[in-house]
Order: structure tokens, then C-alpha cells, then sequence
């Protein structure tokens, strides 16, 4: 039987076609030197299959694992069905990992400890315990990149996959592949990706800086499923996770109880304040989630009540009933002091506002205070605006003197000047005023003659019509004797 982790690699990657499958489960280590173009793709597509396939929880050889109390809502509108808990960011290489990559037809893969080193050796994986151990190792460089599986071309493919297994064929004993060893590997590229989408979800829509704090359990309840929806981060992924954001991209502080995420104005350092912030969240989260099972629970017990009742049992009827008063009084409790700590959270979270806006106000009064101190106070304000002034009027002053040592005009001889404009200007409208008006009588002489002539043009008309009628009717008397005869 096909194991799920064997059945998605070979329907979801590419680069496992069919075609493919002999050479990648071949020992393709002397290609090494004899073809490395194909010993490189074929490395890139293992590595590349088994961290996407990590990525969506199915490399895991620990056993399937189920969180309590986390469901994802099942299709059909069937019971909600519990998500597993696995490793995402881990892979270990052992004996069943070796089992899930079996295929009837080509047998286990030959060559799979090769791309283990491969991957060790250019840090795209690592092995547990010296990530724990080391620091700056992913700042290290790669020693060599491997080539994308479908950069290459279906000829040059096919090409180097005959070159393959001729040279699995004729390869030497020493350049055969590495015998897989049992170690635990962590996924540089699924831990990256997961570290990434966890720092933008906690620091991209925060109302507050009390949401960059949680405890370790509400930061597993509330990442767990930052890589794939169906599937949960096992505890180790978790304990990888927070070393990487803390240790390597320096996006939290963790001390091992509470996670702080660094804010753009300030350090994450954490605080006792921090921690209690994070315990409250956490107990109200907590408290949250047993309202809500002793709400369920009381709803089954009227239900089971009611059903005892229809069937005339009235012990298991009192039975339930005497439960669901208990749960009534458990929840009643718990609503309580929810609402107490949802009260003190948001006590502290309007003191914390406060403080940020005080702290604001703080760093405005040091600015206003600079700017003033660069001023120098009222009185050298008081002091520069009268030296203003003072500039001001001598300004006005010397306009007053030039003015007075320019030339005197006379009055008089400006008075006539401007009264032969007037003049000219009536003249000349005048002028226009007479065209126009001479100009409009012709134009009435003009209409008054225009019906004389037409009368005229008439009786020409009416002369010329009559005479032709009159030469028309003499030429219609005449008979055909009176006309002349042709000379012979």
C-alpha cells in the first residue's frame, strides 16, 4: 500500500513524472563527476519534494498525533474532525522515512543519503542538535547551488538520464551512496517561512502593544497552524521556532515563559510586567474555553433530560437534570471570573495607552522645549520684532525723501492733456456713430425700391406670356390650305 507522504510526492511534484522515477531512485552519486548537471537536479528535486511535504505534515515518523481540543470544521457538514499534530519543520531520517518513500515498482530510494549530505553540507538542513548547539550558521554561505529541477530542458533531461544509469552501471564502488543515518534534520526553508508568516501576523494588524505578548501556550495555540491549515506544529517545532526568532532574526525575546516581539520603536525586553500580561491572556483564554465546554455540555444535558422524559425514565431525567444545575453553577463561576479578568485586561490595556500617550506628550514638551531654548524666549522674540520695526520705518522714511527729490509736475498741463483725450475719444465715437446710421438708411432705401422693380419684372413676364399664347392660338387656326405650298 502507497504511503500518503509517497502518494503526494508523486501527484504533486513535477519533477517526480513517471519518466523521471528511474534515475531518482537510482544511485545517481557517480554522476557527481560524470554528469553533474543531472546529479545536481536530481538532489534539488528530493530536497525540494520532501520539505514541501513536511510543510503540509506528512514526513513526520513519530506517529500521528492529535492536539486535544483543536478541530478543523469537516466537509459535508459531518463532525468536526481533530487535526494532527505533527513535525513541520523536522525530518527524520530513519528507517520509516525509507518505508513512506518505497515504490512497488523501483524499490527505496538508493541514493537518498547523498541528498542528506548534500542539503547538511550547504545548510539547507541541519542536523538538531548542532542548530540548538550553534549560533550563526545560517549566515553562513552556501558552498555550492543546487540546480532547479525544471531549468532544464526535456532533451537535456532525457540526455543526462541515459548518461545516469550508464554511469550507475559502470561507476565505481567507492563513489556509490552514503548509508542513510538516523538523525533529526531541521528544514532551514520551512523554518524560515514559518518564522516569517508568524512575525507578520502578530506584528501586522496589532491594536495594542499588549498583542505583541503572549505566554508559551497562547503562542503554540495561536501559530500552531502557521504553515498549513489541517495540520498542527509538533512541540520540537515549536522549541525550533522560538530559538530561530529569538536566536537568529532577533525578532522576539523569549526566556522560555513569555514571547515579546520587537516593536519599531523599542526593545523587546521582557519585562515582569510582560509576564503577568502574558499569564492573563493566557487564563483568559482558558476560562474562555471552559465556558464554552460547560456551555455545550449543559446544552447535551437538557437535551438528554428531555429524551429521558419522552421515555418515561425519570431517574436518568433527574439524573441530568441534577448534572445540568452543577454545570449552571461551574459556569456561572467561570462567567465571573471571566469577566474579572477580561475587566482587569482591559484596565491594563487603557493604563498601557495611557503611558504611550504620555510618554508622547513627554517627548513633544523636550521638542517644544529645544525649539523655544533655540528662540531664545519672549523677550528676544519681543526684542528682534521691535528691531523689525524699526528696520520697517526707516524704510518708509527713505521712500518719503526720494519721493520728495523727484520733479514737479504741473497740475494744469496734466488737466489739459487728459481733456483733449476726452475729446478725441468723443470725436472718434461720434464718427462711428454716423457710419452706422448712414449705413442703416441705405439699407432702407434699398428695401423701399426692391417691390417697384419686382413690379416691373412682372409685367414684362405677363407681356412676353400673352404674346406667345396669341402666335400659338393663329398658328392652331390655320388649315392645311391656307398653309403655302413648296415651290416645284
Amino acid at each position: 500500500m502507497m504511503s500518503e507522504l509517497l502518494k503526494y510526492i508523486l501527484t504533486q511534484e513535477e519533477a517526480f513524472r513517471r519518466n523521471r522515477l528511474p534515475s531518482l531512485y537510482s544511485d545517481f552519486t557517480p554522476q557527481k563527476k560524470t554528469n553533474p548537471d543531472g546529479y545536481a537536479v536530481n538532489v534539488a528535486a528530493w530536497e525540494q519534494a520532501l520539505n514541501r511535504a513536511a510543510k503540509r505534515g506528512y514526513t513526520s515518523s513519530r506517529g500521528v498525533r492529535v492536539r486535544s481540543g483543536s478541530t478543523i470544521s469537516a466537509k459535508n457538514g459531518s463532525a468536526p474532525a481533530k487535526r494532527k499534530k505533527t513535525d513541520h519543520l523536522i525530518l527524520r531520517t530513519d528507517e520509516s522515512l525509507l518505508r513512506d518513500l518505497e515504490s512497488p515498482e523501483w524499490g527505496r530510494p538508493v541514493a537518498l543519503g547523498t541528498v542528506f549530505d548534500e542539503a547538511v553540507r550547504k545548510n539547507s538542513m541541519i542536523p538538531l542538535p548542532v542548530y540548538k548547539t550553534t549560533a550563526g550558521l545560517l549566515q553562513k554561505k552556501s558552498q555550492w547551488k543546487l540546480i532547479d529541477p525544471g531549468v532544464l530542458s526535456p532533451w537535456n533531461v532525457v540526455s543526462w538520464g541515459a548518461r545516469q544509469l550508464k554511469g550507475f552501471v559502470v561507476g565505481s564502488e567507492s563513489d556509490s551512496a552514503p548509508n542513510l543515518q538516523v538523525q533529526e534534520l531541521v528544514l532551514i526553508e520551512n523554518l524560515q517561512e514559518a518564522a516569517d508568516r508568524a512575525i507578520k501576523k502578530a506584528t501586522g494588524s496589532n491594536s495594542s502593544k499588549l498583542d505583541l505578548i503572549y505566554s508559551r501556550e497562547s503562542f503554540i495555540e495561536e501559530f500552531s497552524s502557521i504553515l498549513n491549515d489541517s495540520t498542527e506544529l509538533s512541540d520540537t517545532d515549536f522549541d525550533v521556532l522560538l530559538l530561530y526568532l529569538s536566536r537568529d532574526s532577533g525578532a522576539i525575546a523569549y526566556d522560555g515563559k513569555t514571547i515579546k516581539f520587537k516593536s519599531a520603536d523599542e526593545s523587546a525586553e521582557i519585562t515582569q510586567q510582560d509576564t503577568t500580561i502574558a499569564s492573563i491572556k493566557t487564563l483568559v483564554s482558558t476560562m474562555s474555553k471552559q465556558v464554552t465546554s460547560l456551555e455545550a455540555k449543559i446544552a447535551e444535558l437538557t437535551a438528554s433530560a428531555k429524551t429521558a422524559l419522552a421515555n418515561k425514565n425519570r431517574i436518568s431525567a433527574l439524573s441530568a437534570v441534577r448534572s445540568k444545575k452543577l454545570a449552571e453553577h461551574n459556569l456561572q463561576q467561570r462567567f465571573n471570573t471571566l469577566m474579572q479578568l477580561e475587566e482587569v485586561y482591559s484596565k491594563i490595556e487603557q493604563s498601557a495607552s495611557q503611558v504611550e500617550m504620555v510618554q508622547v506628550m513627554q517627548a513633544s514638551t523636550g521638542v517644544l522645549r529645544g525649539l523655544h531654548t533655540q528662540i531664545g524666549g519672549a523677550e528676544r522674540v519681543e526684542d528682534i520684532v521691535e528691531e523689525l520695526r524699526e528696520e520697517m520705518t526707516k524704510v518708509d522714511e527713505v521712500g518719503s525723501i526720494m519721493n520728495e527729490a523727484g520733479p514737479v509736475i504741473d497740475e494744469g498741463e496734466i488737466d489739459d492733456e487728459l481733456a483733449a483725450m476726452e475729446k478725441s475719444d468723443r470725436e472718434a465715437r461720434e464718427k462711428e456713430e454716423a457710419a452706422v446710421t448712414e449705413s442703416r438708411l441705405a439699407e432702407l432705401d434699398s428695401i423701399k425700391k426692391a417691390p417697384e422693380a419686382s413690379r416691373q419684372a412682372r409685367a414684362a413676364e405677363d407681356a412676353d406670356s400673352a404674346l406667345a399664347d396669341n402666335i400659338i392660338d393663329r398658328l392652331s387656326n390655320m388649315s392645311v390650305e391656307d398653309r403655302p405650298m413648296p415651290a416645284n
